[in-house]
């Protein structure tokens, strides 16, 4: 039987080449805020704020609606967005927690009655969970804490078989939302590999960890970065 696959904030960027990779051989359910996706009827696409209390249970309801059984979570949606000293607005930060970490853990709470043995989790984290982020330290504490919880819902839920890690991404360029070349040139000089990372490197390395190659790993943060920093 195919694999069901919910990734969310699906509709651009590193979102969109999961669901693209994951298409091949999984039934697709995906969710979008602000870029509505052209739509393919063979993908269920919810539109859903992550930041509602109520959006984790709708999602997943529809997303049962539909195809009767989920076997992968990716919680790929976020916010990156500058959280400087000088300027604190608590709303800011609350929404980037709430999209970033929160809703992940509704997610999957709402999701764990649907899930059997074999089933996996993926969530998007960051290099800068480890690596502050200057201006934007909201931002990176939000990825810390999703690796903090990979780690632990792994241990709470290996019992049942439910496999949970996550994919740590470095300097990523989205076509859509192209950097300044003088700070790709940056990213790049500090990058082992020497070029720049691009969507389907994430995508790949998700494909490998909700897949059964993966069947005896949980608990890890897969480090895809090019090796930035070394």
């Amino acid at each position: 039987m195919t694999k069901v696959a919910l990734i969310t904030g699906g509709a651009r960027g590193i979102g969109r080449a999961i669901v693209d990779d994951l298409a091949s051989d999984h039934d697709i359910a995906f969710t979008w805020s602000s870029t509505e996706p052209v739509f393919d009827d063979s993908r269920l696409a919810i539109r859903a704020d992550l930041a509602e209390p109520a959006a984790a249970g709708r999602i997943i309801d529809e997303v049962m609606a539909r195809f009767g059984r989920l076997d992968v979570i990716v919680n790929n949606a976020g916010i990156v967005a500058s959280t400087p000293k000088s300027a604190h607005v608590p709303g800011d930060h609350k929404r980037i927690m709430d999209v970033n970490y929160l809703a992940p853990v509704a997610l999957l709470s709402a999701a764990l009655p649907h899930l059997k043995p074999g089933a996996a989790v993926v969530s998007i984290s960051s290099v800068n969970a480890v690596m502050p982020p200057r201006d934007a330290v909201t931002y990176g504490a939000s990825k810390a804490a999703i690796n903090l919880w990979t780690k632990g819902m792994a241990k709470e839920l290996g019992p049942l078989g439910i496999r949970v890690n996550a994919v740590a991404p470095g300097a990523i360029e989205l076509p859509e939302a192209p950097r300044p070349p003088e700070l790709v040139d940056q990213f790049v000089a500090e990058t082992a590999l020497g070029r720049a990372g691009v969507p389907q490197d994430i995508a790949r390395a998700v494909r490998f960890l909700a897949s059964d190659a993966a069947g005896f790993i949980t608990g890890e943060i897969l480090t895809v970065s090019g090796g930035y920093r070394l």
